[in-house]
C-alpha cells in the first residue's frame, strides 16, 4: 500500500458567513493572513520537496474557514493552482472542508471540474437546539441535504463533529454520531471543544455560563464515539485539534487555549483507553484470577497499548493487581493485540 501525504493549506475564516461562539479560525489554524495563489504554490512545492517517499499518494487539502463560501472567482484561482500539480502528476487529489449550507449544484460542478475528491462538512452537532445555541447558522436539514448531494455527485463525504459544546451531553453526541452514520460518510473527525481566546465562548466561560469538559471526560466521550464509528466501518481520521504554536498547553506563554480538554497527544489518550478496555475484557474472559499477562502487539502500536506515561500498565497493576509484559511482533496486525496468561494468581502463591 502506498504511503499517503497531505499538503495542508489553511484558509482561516475566509468566506465563512458566520461567527460561531466557539470559533476563531485564525487562532485555531495559526494562520493570520488570507491565502493567495502564490501561497498555494509555495506550500505545495515546500511539502513536495520534503516528502521522503516520491511514489506516495499526495493530496492537497484546503482546511479552515468554509472553502465553498469563498468568492467564486477566488475559489477558481486557488483550485486551478492546485490542479496544475494534478495535471503535472505531482499531486493525486484535492480535499476541501466547508459548511453544510454552502453546498449546491454550482459549487459541486466547480469542485468536480478541478478533480476535488473529498468534501468534509463541519457539522459539529445534529441537534438544532445546540447548533442554535452555538450560533452555528445552519440546521441538521442543511447537513442532510448537503451530504446527499455530495454522495450523489460521487465525492467522498466526510463529517466533522464536536464534543462538549454548550448544553451538549454525551447522549446528544452519540445521537449526532448515529444521525451522521445514516448519511454514510467515509471519514469523520472528532474535536473536543477548547475555549479559544477571542471567542464568545471565552466570555461565557469567564462569566461562569459554560463549563468545559475535563480531559478524562473528553476521552471517555470520544472513545464511545470511536467504538460506534468503528462498528459502522467509518474511519475516524482525527481526534482533537492539530497542535500549533498557539493551540498548545494553556500554561504556555502565547497559548490561545484558555481552558478545556487540551492534551498534546489527545488521540493517543483515546486509543490507549480503548486498548486498556480490550486488555481488561480479555483478562475477565479467562475466568481465573490472573497475576501476569503477555500482550503481543505490533511495534507501531506499543505506545498506545502501554499508554501515555505508561498509564495503562500502572492502572492494570493498581486496579487488578495484574503485571503486563509487552512483546513486540511484526506479524501481529496493526490494530490487534493478543493477550495470554503467563502467570495465574495460584501460581504466584505457590511460588
Amino acid at each position: 500500500m502506498k504511503k499517503q501525504y497531505i499538503i495542508p493549506i489553511f484558509v482561516p475564516h475566509l468566506g465563512c458567513p458566520n461567527e460561531c461562539t466557539f470559533c476563531n479560525q485564525r487562532k485555531i489554524s495559526g494562520q493570520q493572513k488570507n491565502v493567495t495563489e502564490e501561497d498555494v504554490r509555495s506550500t505545495i512545492e515546500y511539502y513536495l520537496d520534503s516528502f521522503k517517499e516520491k511514489d506516495a499518494k499526495v493530496e492537497v487539502a484546503f482546511f479552515g474557514g468554509s472553502f465553498t463560501a469563498i468568492e467564486a472567482e477566488l475559489q477558481e484561482r486557488l483550485l486551478k493552482t492546485a490542479y496544475e500539480y494534478i495535471e503535472a502528476k505531482k499531486v493525486d487529489s484535492i480535499r476541501v472542508s466547508t459548511r453544510p449550507d454552502c453546498i449546491n449544484k454550482e459549487v459541486l460542478k466547480r469542485l468536480k471540474k478541478y478533480k476535488v475528491k473529498t468534501i468534509e462538512l463541519g457539522v459539529q452537532s445534529t441537534d438544532n437546539y445546540i447548533l442554535d445555541k452555538c450560533k452555528r447558522g445552519h440546521t441538521f436539514e442543511d447537513v442532510k441535504k448537503a451530504s446527499r448531494m455530495i454522495r450523489w455527485h460521487r465525492f467522498t463525504l466526510g463529517h466533522q463533529m464536536m464534543v462538549g459544546l454548550p448544553e451538549s451531553t454525551a447522549l446528544d453526541e452519540l445521537n449526532t454520531a448515529k444521525n451522521l452514520a445514516k448519511l454514510k460518510p467515509k471519514i469523520v473527525r472528532i474535536y473536543p471543544v477548547l475555549v479559544i481566546r477571542g471567542t464568545e465562548l471565552e466570555r461565557e466561560y469567564l462569566d461562569g455560563e459554560y463549563e468545559p469538559l475535563s480531559v478524562d471526560q473528553a476521552v471517555e466521550r470520544c472513545k464511545d464515539l470511536c467504538y460506534f464509528f468503528n462498528k459502522k466501518r467509518i474511519t475516524v481520521i482525527r481526534i482533537g485539534l492539530q497542535n500549533t504554536d498557539t493551540i498548545c498547553n494553556p500554561q504556555k506563554d502565547g497559548s490561545d487555549v484558555v481552558a478545556g480538554p487540551y492534551h498534546e497527544t489527545f488521540r493517543q489518550l483515546v486509543e490507549s483507553s480503548m486498548y486498556y478496555d480490550t486488555i481488561v475484557d480479555k483478562i475477565k474472559k479467562f475466568n481465573t484470577k490472573v497475576k501476569e499477562v503477555e500482550v503481543k502487539v505490533n511495534p507501531q502500536n506499543v505506545s498506545n497499548v502501554v499508554g501515555f506515561k505508561r498509564q495503562n500498565i500502572s492502572k492494570l497493576k493498581d486496579t487488578y493487581d495484574v503485571d503486563v509484559l509487552i512483546k513486540m511482533d511484526d506479524k501481529c496486525p496493526a490494530s490487534k493485540i493478543e493477550v495470554t496468561v503467563t502467570k495465574k494468581y495460584k501460581d504466584f502463591i505457590d511460588e
